[in-house]
């Protein structure tokens, strides 16, 4: 693995130096790189097809690297991959141009970034969004994120506040990582039914995409005849569902970042998954010189990664004070959301048996 501490003194002696981000464009994916007579330290990230515009988790990565370079002077790019099959080509280019740092933003790239990390060993590589587990080399570094944890405190909102008595939930493709939400969601939902003494209904479907917002709407359009509150946990797809709600007059749940500014009348809260702030964190601890290759860093409601809004217009007090206490009660362990099947059926066999209050 190539030398960072080195690389620090160089890049520490390049402070002040203000550097010029040049954009450029090159068959079907942009990338954003430094001049090449910059020595400071250097991160970029890789993108796995939603774009940094994505008003999702891509967006708050590239967020997160902007005020990364801002606070300590680090030279920040991204590369956007539109397709999978562009994914090692750019991750490789990046290599070439003796970046210091290597993000793969999103589980898409996790077997891209594990055989790029094998191929180069003296490239530092992370990935977010995803453990490579036991299998993670000691070049790579991976940021997860207890969604569960902000989707337990949404599905109590969205069950509180439904008056239909049907709430719904919208997800991208499943997988490991959307599972998180949608038991998480299920769980706070539960959890609300009980200390309301009724049953509500929780609808549920797929987009099978994270990127087409037409579906989105389709499926949500559908599912608001039965349902008032809908929690979408599907990137792009996803804001195909808050133009449901706006179209509707329902109210939606959004997801990885604050999304009211979408639909300020409709959005009653947001799951948020700050990507941001774990990815600069990671690459503060790199600049640092820190040893954190092959280790895995998990990021919920305790570090202040994930949570909800401070602010939610369309919330009443009274329900959001008390989801924050149930994310005091999650923080503290009071409450462990179940973020599986598995763990899903555990926790409501605990509820039921009164273990859970």
């Amino acid at each position: 693995m190539r030398n960072i501490i080195s690389k620090i003194g160089v890049a520490l002696l390049a402070l002040g130096f203000v550097g010029v981000l040049a954009f450029a464009v090159n068959t079907g994916f942009k990338i954003a790189t430094g001049l090449e007579d910059d020595d400071r330290f250097s991160v970029s990230m890789v993108t796995d097809g939603g774009g940094i515009n994505d008003q999702s988790f891509q967006e708050s990565s590239w967020k997160g690297m902007q005020e990364l370079a801002k606070e300590t002077d680090v030279k920040v790019s991204y590369v956007e991959c539109p397709q999978t099959s562009d994914f090692l080509s750019n991750i490789d280019k990046l290599a070439d141009e003796n970046t210091d740092l290597i993000w793969g933003i999103g589980y898409k790239l996790a077997d891209t970034i594990e055989l790029a990390a094998k191929t180069n060993p003296e490239i530092n590589y992370a990935l977010a969004d995803f453990s490579l587990g036991e299998r993670t080399p000691d070049n790579v570094t991976c940021a997860v994120f207890r969604s569960e944890e902000s989707s337990f405190v949404v599905g109590y909102i969205a069950a509180m506040t439904t008056k239909k008595g049907c709430v719904g939930f919208v997800g991208g493709i499943k997988g490991l990582v959307i599972d998180q939400f949608e038991y998480g969601y299920l769980a706070g939902v539960k959890y609300a039914s009980k200390k309301l003494g009724k049953n509500i209904d929780v609808k549920i479907q797929y987009a099978e995409s994270f990127t087409d917002s037409a579906k989105g709407k389709a499926i949500a359009m559908k599912m608001y005849d039965n349902c008032d509150v809908i929690f979408h946990a599907a990137g792009g797809a996803g804001v195909g569902v808050i133009e449901a709600a706006k179209e509707t007059g329902n109210y939606v749940i959004g997801v990885d970042k604050d999304q009211s500014s979408l639909a300020p009348k409709n959005v009653l809260t947001s799951a948020i998954k700050d990507v941001g702030k774990a990815v600069k964190m990671i690459s503060i601890k790199a600049l640092n010189g820190e040893y954190i290759g092959g280790k895995t860093f998990s990021y919920g409601i305790k570090e202040h990664c994930v949570g909800i809004p401070s602010e939610n217009p369309n919330l009443d007090p009274e329900v959001y004070k008390s989801a924050i206490e149930i994310q005091e009660k999650i923080s503290n362990g009071g409450i462990i959301s179940p973020g599986n099947e598995r763990d899903y059926k555990e926790f409501i066999n605990k509820l039921s048996s009164g273990k859970i209050i």
